[in-house]
């Protein structure tokens, strides 16, 4: 029989991992989870799979900014790890977990330090909640952070539906369109109202880029809508308003709502920050087999090289049109942030006092939905 000596009992580790199937097919949690299989020999190890879709309630109940997170529930204090680098952050704390675990379990009744050496088991908790306190203190901060620029980002959106809501109302009352259509687009706004309403009950505790519904789409009718939607900023103008849409453009694969806002701010900012008697111009071209190509290009004030990088950053608005503009200057942003999560992307070509001309590219529909 072993001796008394002998008898070794493992740490309880009960740990809650927080990821999408996506999340969990790719390589970085393949690699975590076979790790910590392979810890199980020094700890009694129990791992729970969630998924945040199925389970929402997770996310505000351990405040989590980001998934995928891994929890640690037991023993306590609970901490809470995410990023690109969870399986890197395991291996710097499991050694120091069973360190506190076999000191806890050595000495629960000891009341003075170890030897010379060693760490008494009281200072091992009071140097493993510092850093627990350090670690929770970096969370916030990111998650104030992320609340900042929602903020930021909700105001410019509720700006794009309610500003073409009063266009509509304005035209209404000076029996520039008729009720059958000051209702079309009132109906439609309000949609998009509430729409973003859910959306906002999610992204503060989810990536706002899975809110996304990719499908099947005409972009010719979606530019044309905006242009409609946006004539009070031209009509009476002396503005020329080109568009150049071949007949044969492709469908593409983009979600319907967000390429409607993508358009509306591009064509906005075009059109309110050229003079009257300039001109505006709207394409859409196939370029490849793969990407339609927007242009909406003006004759503005331009913008200098320095900042055409910067504009497309959060809360940067340029010196030059800082007067004229309205809203928090995160428009640009969101356009940027609404093409990249399509897989495009967006730039700009300008120098100041020729105008600007912005394009930006949305994946052909070949199929993907299917």
């Amino acid at each position: 029989m072993p001796g008394q000596g002998e008898i070794k009992q493992q740490q309880v580790l009960n740990l809650l991992l927080v990821a999408r199937p996506q999340h969990l097919a790719g390589p970085d949690l393949r690699a975590l989870l076979e790790f910590l299989e392979e810890q199980k020999g020094n700890f009694e190890l129990t791992l729970t799979i969630a998924d945040p879709q199925k389970q929402p309630e997770l996310l505000e109940l351990h405040r989590l900014v980001a998934t995928p997170a891994l929890i640690k529930l037991d023993p306590l204090p609970k901490q809470v790890f995410a990023g690109n680098s969870i399986r890197r952050q395991m291996e710097n704390w499991l050694p120091r977990w069973r360190q506190l675990g076999l000191v806890s379990g050595l000495g629960m009744g000891l009341r003075t330090a170890e030897p010379s050496g060693g760490q008494s088991q009281r200072e091992l908790q009071l140097e493993d909640q510092l850093l627990v306190l350090r670690q929770e203190n970096e969370t916030l901060t990111s998650r104030l952070g992320v609340q900042e620029r929602l903020l930021r980002m909700v105001a410019h959106e509720l700006r794009t539906p309610l500003t073409a809501a009063n266009l509509a109302l304005q035209s209404y009352r000076r029996n520039q369109i008729d009720s059958e259509r000051f209702f079309d687009v009132v109906d439609r706004r309000l949609d998009d109202i509430e729409q973003l309403s859910k959306d906002l009950l999610e992204v503060g505790s989810t990536r706002w880029e899975a809110l996304f519904n990719p499908q099947r789409l005409a972009l010719a009718p979606i530019a044309a809508e905006a242009i409609l939607e946006l004539e009070k900023l031209w009509v009476n103008r002396s503005l020329e308003l080109h568009t150049d849409v071949p007949g044969d453009l492709p469908d593409v694969y983009a979600d319907q709502r967000r390429m409607r806002q993508v358009l509306l701010n591009l064509i906005e900012n075009a059109l309110k920050f050229t003079p009257d008697g300039g001109q505006v111009n709207l394409s859409l071209l196939h370029r490849t087999s793969q990407w339609v190509q927007v242009s909406v290009s003006d004759t503005g004030p331009g913008i200098p090289m320095e900042e055409q990088q910067r504009i497309f950053q959060d809360r940067v608005r340029l010196p030059q049109t800082a007067a004229q503009a309205s809203g928090f200057g995160v428009g640009l942003s969101v356009c940027r942030r609404i093409v990249e999560v399509h897989g495009g992307r967006i730039w700009v070509v300008s120098a100041p006092g020729e105008g600007a001309c912005f394009h930006f590219t949305v994946p052909v529909w070949r199929g993907q939905s299917d």
